[in-house]
């Protein structure tokens, strides 16, 4: 005995294909501009937590030389021997020097109106000053806070 059964199509109706297209664009409307918000905050905290480990790296350096790398001297100070001097126990950073978050070289200067150094980075906008994510960075205050 035969019998026949219309076999039904495996797949999706173009209705059905619409409403998810739909529901993807409006999750990614609402959702998208939250996350890219937040790559601007994220890359500010990058930029303090690797502030702080050269912190950490300049009081050992401070400890074993009994002063601070000079403006000239600079963050490379942390990673080569400035004047092949003895008391040098370095390097005191387990990595090349990174660049900021923005791909820029970190600002250091020693001695400094804010203490005994002061470390840099400018944000988006590459330049002193600015607000919200083209705000500097710095050593001696925090995210946000002027």
């Amino acid at each position: 005995m035969e019998t026949n059964f219309k076999h039904r199509e495996k797949g999706f109706s173009l209705i059905e294909l619409l409403i998810v297209m739909v529901i993807l664009g409006l999750l990614a409307g609402l959702v998208g501009p939250r996350m890219f918000g937040k790559v601007d905050t994220s890359k500010q905290k990058s930029a303090k937590a690797q502030i702080g480990l050269f912190e950490a790296a300049l009081d050992m350096y401070r400890l074993d030389m009994g002063k601070y790398p000079t403006s000239e001297e600079g963050l490379t100070a942390l990673r080569k021997n400035p004047g092949e001097n003895e008391k040098w126990d370095g390097p005191y950073l387990p990595k090349e020097i990174p660049t900021d978050p923005w791909g820029n070289a970190y600002y250091y200067e020693s001695p400094s109106e804010h203490g005994d150094y002061a470390i840099i980075s400018f944000g988006a906008d590459k330049a002193e000053g600015g607000q919200e994510t083209d705000a500097d960075i710095s050593s001696w205050k925090d995210i946000g806070k002027e």
